[in-house]
């Protein structure tokens, strides 16, 4: 009986296996990715992981002015840590900003204007960082979930723009400060929805066929997992994770998914509950203890493909994409 699944599924077409795909990860996010999942999983947590002292450390988080990111920035403000908070819209931050150092009473917060979409800013930002600071962890957040094509004023897709190539850029740019901090780490919010996408090499902009920004965002987190993976496997010295918040209840979620939120929302989490892994993985030594380069759900390490999915991809592909996004950030470096 399970040979003979199998084989079906085997030769199941492209559109059917994201189907299948799409199906079983549903199933599965309804039960491990909402607000009762965390609840579960939450009580295996050792709360003690992150009574820590931040003071003397340097965090670099990216959209850090709403949802996780500022959600994190907060937890790691309470905590003693200078937090660097990389930002799109400087009123935004700034307001952001205020809150956090109000309910912390920590001055350490520090805001700098930047679009993730722009190659050029994100390279100027991080030369001109690295140059004046110390940087213990890098938290890449900033994320966009765009739903019709758009280009930026680089011409290049806006989702790969802001999620792939800027994730890239920002941690390959700021790996020679993290490898002179002690105990540095990079934390990259990634999505569980990535478990419905193979890596796709050949259309990393999105050019053939009909436009999904569903679709796009879930190809460009495959494509922040695979790269974590290869950033563990050549700096032995920088500890690296990917993680998946859950299905949060976020100002992002609300505009990029609204019918999603709509149908959802008694069932999402809290912006606390989506960044916990991702404090944990920036803060707690118990992090660290896990091998460098993994995908963590809840504070633990999980796989990052669904069972029978084919969403592999050969190591030939993911070179392809280590190519393509060293090209794209050669061009636009200033």
């Amino acid at each position: 009986m399970h040979v003979c699944y199998y084989t079906a599924l085997l030769v199941m077409d492209v559109g059917k296996m994201s189907i299948y795909r799409n199906a079983v990860w549903f199933v599965k996010g309804l039960q491990e990715y909402t607000k009762s999942g965390f609840e579960a999983a939450a009580k295996h947590f050792a709360a003690a992981d992150l009574d820590v002292n931040l003071s003397g450390r340097s965090f670099v988080i990216t959209g850090a002015n709403s949802g996780i990111g500022k959600a994190t920035a907060q937890e790691i403000a309470n905590r003693g840590g200078t937090v660097h908070m990389v930002c799109r819209n400087k009123g935004r931050a700034e307001a952001a900003r205020d809150e956090i150092v109000e309910r912390s009473k920590n001055e350490d917060v520090h805001v700098h204007v930047v679009d993730m979409s722009s190659a050029r800013q994100v390279w100027e930002f991080a030369q001109s960082f690295s140059q004046n600071n110390t940087v213990h962890v890098l938290i890449n957040n900033a994320g966009c979930m765009v739903n019709q094509r758009e280009l930026t004023d680089e011409g290049l897709e806006k989702n790969f723009a802001t999620n792939t190539l800027g994730t890239y850029i920002l941690t390959t740019a700021l790996i020679p400060a993290l490898k002179k901090a002690e105990d540095s780490r990079v934390v990259t919010v990634s999505s569980g929805g990535m478990l419905t996408q193979k890596l796709n090499v050949d259309d990393l902009q999105f050019e053939k066929g009909t436009f999904d920004g569903t679709a796009a965002y879930a190809q460009n987190k495959r494509q922040q997992v695979i790269l974590t993976e290869r950033w563990a496997s050549q700096h032995k010295e920088i500890h690296f994770s990917s993680m998946h918040p859950g299905w949060a209840d976020t100002p992002a979620v609300q505009t990029s998914m609204p019918s999603f939120h709509a149908k959802m929302q008694s069932k999402l989490r809290t912006e606390a509950m989506g960044a916990d892994t991702a404090v944990w993985l920036a803060v707690s030594a118990a992090a660290t203890k896990q091998p460098s380069g993994l995908f963590f759900q809840d504070r633990k390490a999980v796989a990052t493909h669904l069972p029978l999915a084919s969403s592999r991809s050969t190591p030939q592909e993911e070179e392809k994409l280590l190519t393509a996004l060293e090209e794209f950030a050669l061009k636009f470096k200033p």
